[in-house]
């Protein structure tokens, strides 16, 4: 017999990102959840599967910003139920979309709890990831608290927001909750090593656990102007956004609810948050490399005394000679060569060429 919150267990998937760190694969029309970088299969493809060893697909619901990306996870997770995928009309960071996939679960189930997911993250092992959400949302949906999933930090990381650890609250089997002490931004090198160091922070995964009558109480409480914007709903999603505010849930709510509790991850975990991400996960050479086919036919890679780099090949032939530790992403409108450490600059030459209004690249 399943548990009473096993009956009443959702996903959220949020799949609205722009991915612009993966720039020049990953563009508007192509965002980093549709490309196959990982076994012939898309970030969206990964997660769906992911949670469909758990649940049912009337139980799954998304949150994206078109119609054509819609369309696009419909044609790569065909058995995704198209009237679970919402469409926001314009993109408000994360706060109004898990406000609105709430709502709109909570309506179908008064008694939901919903796991949410970014759809650009990778985890293993899964049956890991898949248990420890589970307890999360055993807890959420019993004790009524918004639960955080962080996790461990295994390097000094700056391009992640960290989570102190509070007070032992209590135990489910295997996995200890705790009180948050503070969210923190994104820290320095330096505050990043602090950090990792004391063993009391957690990277912010950006992954919670929560009753949709909870979490939308707790916006009710801490973002009205989000609260207010949802009445509308009846009127259309053109209606509820007009006004609503851009924020992010962190800000918006997990900053500020007193019922937040966090849970260290017990399972390797990554956000695909740029190129040398990609790197890190996918199998090496006998130099360390990482060579990805481009979906041109014909790219070919001469490498000589060259390591720990990563190319992506687009019917071209790419030839290397003793340069270790870069990225060389070809594309047939542009090329990528930049220091693997300097991975999360790539943002920069997007914002780049928005300022030079050279939409044909972005």
């Amino acid at each position: 017999m399943p548990e009473e919150y096993q009956n009443h267990l959702y996903t959220l998937i949020l799949a609205g990102g722009g991915g612009t760190r993966l720039w020049p694969k990953s563009k508007n029309k192509t965002p980093k959840q549709f490309l196959k970088l990982f076994g012939g299969k898309t970030l969206t493809q990964i997660t769906c599967e992911r949670f469909a060893l758990k649940l049912p697909w009337e139980r799954m619901f998304c949150v994206t910003v078109s119609e054509e990306y819609k369309q696009e996870i419909l044609k790569e997770v065909p058995q995704f139920l198209s009237g679970n995928i919402i469409v926001e009309p314009f993109r408000r960071d994360t706060a109004p979309a898990h406000a609105i996939g709430a709502t709109i679960i909570l309506q179908k189930d008064p008694e939901a709890v919903i796991i949410t997911e970014a759809v650009d993250r990778l985890v293993s092992p899964i049956e890991k990831y898949l248990e420890t959400v589970e307890t999360a949302a055993k807890v959420a949906f019993e004790k009524k608290v918004l639960v955080s999933i962080g996790v461990k930090p295994l390097y000094p990381h700056t391009g992640l927001g960290h989570i102190k650890i509070g007070q032992p609250l209590y135990r489910e089997g295997t996995i200890a909750f705790y009180k948050v002490d503070r969210f923190v931004e994104k820290p320095s090198l330096e505050l990043a090593k602090e950090y990792t160091a004391s063993g009391l922070y957690l990277w912010n995964a950006g992954q919670y656990v929560w009753r949709a009558d909870v979490l939308l109480a707790a916006i009710e409480k801490y973002a009205p102007e989000i609260a207010a914007n949802l009445h509308k709903i009846p009127e259309g999603l053109a209606k509820v956004y007009e006004t609503m505010p851009t924020i992010s849930i962190d800000y918006a709510v997990s900053e500020k609810a007193d019922n937040m509790v966090v849970i260290a991850a017990d399972f390797l975990w990554t956000d695909i948050g740029d190129w040398n991400e990609v790197w890190k996960n996918l199998p090496k050479d006998g130099n360390n490399n990482v060579i990805i086919d481009g979906e041109v036919p014909g790219g070919e890679v001469i490498n000589i005394d060259t390591n720990d780099t990563l190319i992506q090949t687009d019917g071209r032939l790419i030839a290397v000679i003793d340069v270790d530790n870069i990225i060389i992403v070809d594309t047939k409108d542009a090329l990528l060569v930049c220091a693997k450490d300097r991975a999360q600059s790539v943002k920069q030459i997007v914002e780049t060429l928005k300022e030079k209004n050279r939409k044909e690249l972005l």
